[in-house]
């Protein structure tokens, strides 16, 4: 049996640090080398061995004296974005959405148009294609919302497509939506792009500390930072083939009808594709109760992440996900560092515990005596049993 977790001291200086230099490097899905080659070096730096795959995904180990069954936690670190989608006749481009997100929280976004050329990128300002009040008067507020609606003025001398074609601009150039990061002297950490940023500076935050404290993990603890999760692509590969559990951080959504705080983690009990594990969920949130991590429980609709991709690509592991409450997600995103906190407190308790079922759980498959399956309903064998409907057990 392992020892019971200990607390440990979350650095927030070095969460807060890392965080602000992801929101600097611009990674829209596809165009993620820069960031991935950041984390790489920050676990170089803490230690971690890790490897990177083919397409990018990088798998970090806390390795465990003991062999056998891991866990994960994976993050992802590629953003939502656009796409040069055509070069206009008046020298402004046409963008296509990366990702799910509305064109309405883009108008009036800076951006960052990335050439072929990797040391030149070009300035520019997401505007509805009525951007003038003087101009248009009330068809300002009366044209639509949608990609359509929208086009990119480009900071340079440019009124045609080939002007644009000679600053070495073209079709399916990536476009960057600027974080525009600010924390608040109040802790509220304002910025496009939290989603997923802010949980691997979290997820980072909390491997350190328990590297830091010199506490050996009873399970082997993979970091897994994947790069296309905001095109439903993400953890589909990259997992070790021993992977027990997964527990994956994400921004948690904090709107109406929502019980998610930007100042709490959120242990999300479902999403828009399925409940999580009855049993790991639960393990956090009892884990969250006994150490005082202030929490909430929560479900989300419209909502996938990387824990979708992994079973869908036939992964067999306990799931759950924990949250950042984050207002006004894929848009003016705001959370708060209290959160940050609280979620890698969580996480550092969390890698600290054995498996959920450490003798079941531990192997692929077994014996249907072993499986633990009164541990949702408990009951005694030498009961009363109930028989199928409109059958009486025998006596």
């Amino acid at each position: 049996m392992s020892a019971a977790p200990v607390p440990v001291t979350i650095d927030m200086e070095y969460l807060q640090q890392v965080l602000a230099d992801l929101l600097e490097i611009a990674s829209p899905t596809g165009r993620t080398d820069h960031v991935q080659q950041y984390v790489g070096e920050r676990l170089q730096a803490l230690g971690l061995p890790f490897y990177v795959t083919r397409r990018g995904s990088i798998n970090a180990s806390l390795d465990a004296p003991r062999s056998g069954a891991d866990r994960a936690v994976v993050v992802h670190t590629d953003t939502i974005g656009c796409m040069v989608k055509a070069l206009k006749d008046n020298g402004r481009l046409e963008i296509r959405p990366i990702g799910t997100h509305s064109a309405r929280f883009s108008e009036g976004a800076e951006v960052r148009i990335f050439t072929d050329d990797l040391e030149t990128f070009v300035t520019g300002t997401v505007l509805p294609l009525k951007a003038s009040g003087h101009r248009y008067d009330q068809g300002v507020d009366t044209q639509g919302v949608g990609w359509e609606h929208v086009e990119v003025r480009v900071d340079e001398d440019v009124a045609t497509p080939d002007d644009l074609r000679k600053l070495g601009i073209d079709v399916g150039d990536f476009v960057a939506l600027l974080s525009a990061a600010m924390v608040t002297p109040s802790g509220y950490v304002k910025a496009r792009h939290l989603d997923d940023k802010a949980g691997v500076a979290a997820a980072l935050a909390a491997f350190k500390a328990v590297r830091d404290a010199g506490v050996t993990v009873p399970v082997t603890a993979h970091l897994l930072v994947t790069s296309a999760e905001e095109v439903g692509q993400g953890a589909t590969h990259g997992l070790d083939p021993l992977v027990a559990e997964i527990v994956s951080i994400d921004a948690a959504v904090v709107a109406p009808g929502q019980q998610s705080r930007e100042d709490a983690v959120s242990v999300a009990m479902a999403d828009g594709v399925a409940p999580f594990d009855y049993h790991l969920t639960r393990k956090l949130i009892r884990i969250a109760s006994e150490w005082g991590v202030p929490y909430r429980r929560d479900v989300f609709d419209y909502y996938r992440s990387d824990l979708a991709t992994a079973l869908e690509a036939g992964a067999d592991t306990r799931t759950a996900l924990l949250g950042f409450g984050v207002d006004a997600t894929h848009g003016h995103e705001r959370t708060h560092s209290q959160g940050l906190q609280h979620l890698a407190e969580l996480v550092a308790l969390y890698l600290q515990t054995d498996l959920v079922f450490p003798e079941w759980d531990v192997e692929p498959e077994g014996e249907l005596a072993g499986f633990p399956s009164l541990a949702v309903q408990p009951a005694s064998e030498e009961g009363p049993r109930e028989g199928p409907i409109g059958i009486e057990p025998e006596a």
